[in-house]
């Protein structure tokens, strides 16, 4: 298996700058050892105007079906495709996905310490694969990789050119090229639409592999236009991870739309005169009655569960009480952003001990949330559709079990305050609903007497007499019996 990679540059950026992003010397040809053989790299030139790294994967084919015999292959059945005829040591395939995120694992992750201003800049690229494996033809091809914004040539490899009437195979020969993208979002296009084309793995996919997809997908795959194709076709057509995956992604996509917005038309009376004095926002009078419930409650671990871009988590560090800040966003790009806004890579380690960010869906249990002495979900349930806040619910309060949850959320009774919405518009494009002061109690209440919890309700911001204030705010706290007893049994 084979492909090249190759830049140009000028005196100021040279092309050898490739050699730097790719973690290998340009005046070195490297081997390294992979399940299946021998992957070498190589560069065919190498100089400021123009370098070409080479990527050459070795398939050992007998060791290829020994591996095969007896073990499912994930939904594959022709990886391994007889004993003496068999494509795969030829044909770039899931074999050759692996061996790049293996051989280019930094430069996959967009790491360079010799030169990190390089690995977020886009940069001139040209890929070429010269056999590749495509159930769906040129069509599919481009289907898959124009919305990245590849210029993609793809040309049928014939059958056997010495009898043309037979047509043409299932392999093209594809070239890739983009002065838009960095190197780092092209590996990882290549890592997962390799496999994808080819509609086989040479392994059996289990649910990690939901979790590989979602990191090498991040920021393409949400909004890909083939994304239920990607998504089936990479995870072997495993019905239920498919559906995980599919979930996970809708949460990252509406996770991502929040974020492109100013924090909802919560900040829009910002603008309203420049004469007038300004009011303090409503994000600020959110964070503010948070911080003070959480005081109240005399929490001193803390959960962000929807971070987002790190506001909350922000505000808590700079209280002392808070000793442990967690935050946990479903979408990469929130905590990257979160990360930049706190600082992380220059925080002092005694500040830095306070604080961590992991990437987690709501949707599901994670052992991680537990034993925290408190969790926020800020403005977070309002973006899940109803059906999916019983799961939500139980993550939380029924698996995690901190012992103060706060919930904020609209009270859409107060849109019509708002000068700038139009009637019957919600606050923000992604919300799913907005409760009334009567639904959101009525849901607290339940979820309350379901978990052992007591629920308290504060206004956030003016109360209106007539519809109440612009944000609603419900304090659980698990019954003192119920602490106490599973205290006990912990």
């Amino acid at each position: 298996m084979f492909l090249t990679i190759s830049t140009t540059g000028t005196p100021e950026r040279p092309a050898t700058d490739l050699g730097f992003l790719l973690h290998k010397h340009p005046e070195k040809a490297q081997a390294f050892s992979t399940s299946y053989g021998r992957a070498h790299v190589l560069y065919s030139e190498a100089d400021a105007g123009r370098c070409t790294a080479a990527l050459l994967l070795e398939v050992d084919a007998v060791a290829l079906v020994r591996r095969g015999k007896g073990k499912g292959r994930g939904g594959a059945p022709d990886a391994a495709l007889a004993q003496y005829v068999n494509d795969r040591p030829y044909a770039a395939s899931s074999l050759l996905a692996v061996a790049l995120s293996s051989v280019f694992s930094s430069a996959m992750r967009g790491v360079c310490n010799a030169r990190p201003e390089r690995a977020g800049q886009p940069m001139p690229l040209r890929i070429e694969v010269p056999a590749l494996p495509a159930r769906g033809g040129p069509e599919l091809v481009r289907r898959l990789f124009e919305p990245l914004g590849w210029a993609v040539t793809v040309d049928p490899v014939a059958l056997d050119v010495r009898f043309p009437e037979w047509g043409d195979s299932r392999y093209v020969r594809l070239v890739l090229e983009s002065d838009a993208l960095t190197l780092a979002e092209g590996l990882r296009h290549l890592y997962v639409l390799l496999p994808v084309l080819d509609d086989a793995k040479h392994y059996w996919v289990a649910s990690d592999e939901v979790d590989k997809l979602l990191r090498a997908g991040e920021g393409w795959l949400p909004d890909h236009p083939e994304q239920k194709l990607i998504t089936s076709r990479y995870l072997s057509r495993r019905w239920s991870l498919t559906r995980e995956a599919m979930e996970r992604l809708e949460l990252v996509r509406l996770a991502e739309a929040d974020d492109s917005e100013v924090e909802d038309i919560d900040n829009a009376v910002e603008a309203e005169s420049e004469t007038e004095e300004k009011p303090t926002p409503l994000a600020v009078q959110r964070r503010d009655a948070i911080i003070a419930a959480l005081r109240t409650s005399g929490a001193a671990r803390v959960l962000d569960l929807g971070c987002g871009q790190g506001q909350l988590v922000h505000a808590l560090l700079k209280d002392r009480a808070f000793t442990e800040i967690v935050g946990v966003d479903v979408s990469m790009r929130a905590l990257t952003i979160a990360s930049r806004r706190l600082k992380l890579d220059r925080m002092g380690e005694r500040q830095a001990s306070r604080v961590q960010l992991f990437q987690g869906s709501l949707a599901y249990t994670d052992n991680r949330l537990k034993g925290y002495d408190a969790a926020v979900l800020s403005e977070v349930i309002e973006h899940l559709d109803l059906p999916r806040l019983p799961a939500l619910e139980y993550t939380v309060f029924g698996s995690a079990r901190p012992r103060t949850v706060l919930v904020t959320t609209p009270n859409v009774e107060y849109n019509v305050r708002w000068e700038t919405l139009p009637a019957g518009h919600v606050r923000h494009g992604d919300h799913r609903f907005e409760w009334t002061r009567e639904e959101f109690r009525t849901w607290a209440d339940a979820v309350a007497q379901r978990h052992g919890y007591g629920v308290e309700f504060v206004p956030v911001g003016p109360d209106d007499p007539e519809v109440g204030p612009p944000t609603q705010m419900a304090v659980f706290t698990m019954n003192s019996t119920v602490h106490k007893k599973e205290a006990k049994a912990a």
